[in-house]
């Protein structure tokens, strides 16, 4: 198969984690895949060969020109079927050859791109262009032999906006590298003592640092005594954030907690000792279709607090693995993240069932399925 990505490496985010995580997995399987991506970007990953695409930044992206490369790349390999992932212009490139070719097609539907316009538009403006946002999906999915979303509420809201052929796939989490033996790694132990010092409860955030993951809302946990507010990532809010965060919890009553700490991008092991260090995972968004990192704090044994909407409502379980608080009410992810604050008990049984949440979503588990989907659309391609 070939894999048709908006994003890839260096670049860090959820798109490019889904395409790396599948094409290991594919590999381990015994299939063979090749990745045409925006560059620069390796020349190779997992054993397939990489096609690059000339690349503009935008907004800290690397956005792919959806030039003849595509035409080219799929006319040499001769794939089965062709996964567009996140597509936009580069998938728009790729469903259209791949429509030339008669290759099936299987689009992954992952970043919220219609919110997302709304989001940086004010009032009417922003409508408007959300839905002619939505007219280029649905006219871009329309393409593919199959769209699969990553969440039941995602799910919803395409078939809402009349997206044709649409199904359910979620994403896998790492569970021999997200795990909460981290907790008593040395390097972990040690950062934790550099991050609460007085023994604060460390409330973490891990992904990008941008408006659209809303997170001013994080300064509203500056009111809790003896926290700290650490955060994993970066982006085009990292100056703006750091300054609100540290003025709310310098403004907050009584004694002010330490000032947050920000410790830039993380990988692999550094990025799961990160996880390790935190006491309650934090997430702010309300824009996610799914949210990886949700899956990977559970997995490391966190108790998880995320907005009650969108792809958390198919991740957090109330109660049990944490809370889901109403995004419109202010004060409500206070209250809950209090909770968490007041009970170590409760923190440390909520994120023990973490872990039993996430047992059954390994990457390899959700690569089957995703074979199972491709093996679909080829069949239909057929019929």
């Amino acid at each position: 198969m070939a894999i048709a990505t908006e994003s890839f490496l260096p670049s860090l985010n959820g798109v490019t984690t889904s395409v790396c995580r599948v094409v290991e997995s594919l590999r381990e399987q015994g299939h063979k895949a090749m990745i045409i991506a925006p560059g620069p970007a390796p020349a190779t990953f997992a054993g397939s060969v990489v096609r690059t695409l000339p690349g503009v930044p935008v907004r800290g992206f690397r956005a792919g020109v959806p030039t003849r490369g595509v035409h080219r790349a799929l006319r040499d390999f001769r794939p089965d079927v062709v996964h567009v992932a996140s597509p936009f212009l580069v998938g728009a490139r790729g469903l259209h050859n791949a429509e030339a070719f008669d290759i099936p097609t299987v689009a992954i539907y992952q970043t919220d791109m219609p919110n997302y316009v709304q989001q940086h538009g004010p009032g009417a403006l922003g409508r408007g262009a959300s839905n002619l946002t939505w007219e280029w999906v649905r006219r871009l999915h329309s393409r593919a032999d199959l769209t699969l979303a990553p969440s039941r509420p995602t799910l919803e809201e395409l078939r809402a906006h009349r997206i044709p052929r649409t199904g359910l796939w979620g994403r896998g989490v790492d569970t021999r590298l997200f795990t909460p033996t981290w907790k008593e790694d040395p390097e972990t132990l040690a950062l934790k003592q550099a991050l609460a010092p007085n023994g604060e409860v460390l409330l973490g955030y891990v992904g990008r640092l941008a408006p659209e993951k809303e997170l001013h809302r994080l300064a509203e946990l500056a009111q809790l005594p003896g926290t700290r507010l650490v955060l994993v990532g970066e982006g085009p809010s990292r100056n703006e954030l750091g300054a609100r965060l540290a003025e709310a919890v310098a403004q907050a009553p009584g004694r002010p907690n330490l000032p947050p700490a920000f410790l830039g991008p993380r990988t692999g092991a550094d990025l799961a000792r990160a996880y390790a260090t935190f006491d309650v995972f934090v997430h702010t968004g309300t824009k996610e279709t799914f949210g990886q990192t949700l899956q990977e704090g559970a997995a490391t044994g966190l108790p998880v607090v995320a907005p009650a909407v969108g792809g958390p409502l198919d991740l957090v379980a109330h109660g049990e693995t944490g809370y889901l608080f109403d995004p419109d009410v202010r004060g409500d992810i206070t209250r809950w993240v209090a909770e968490l604050v007041d009970s170590p008990s409760l923190r440390e049984s909520m994120g023990a069932a973490g872990p039993a949440m996430v047992a059954g979503r390994s990457w390899d588990s959700l690569t089957t399925q995703l074979v199972g989907h491709y093996e679909h659309a080829i069949s239909a391609r057929a019929a």
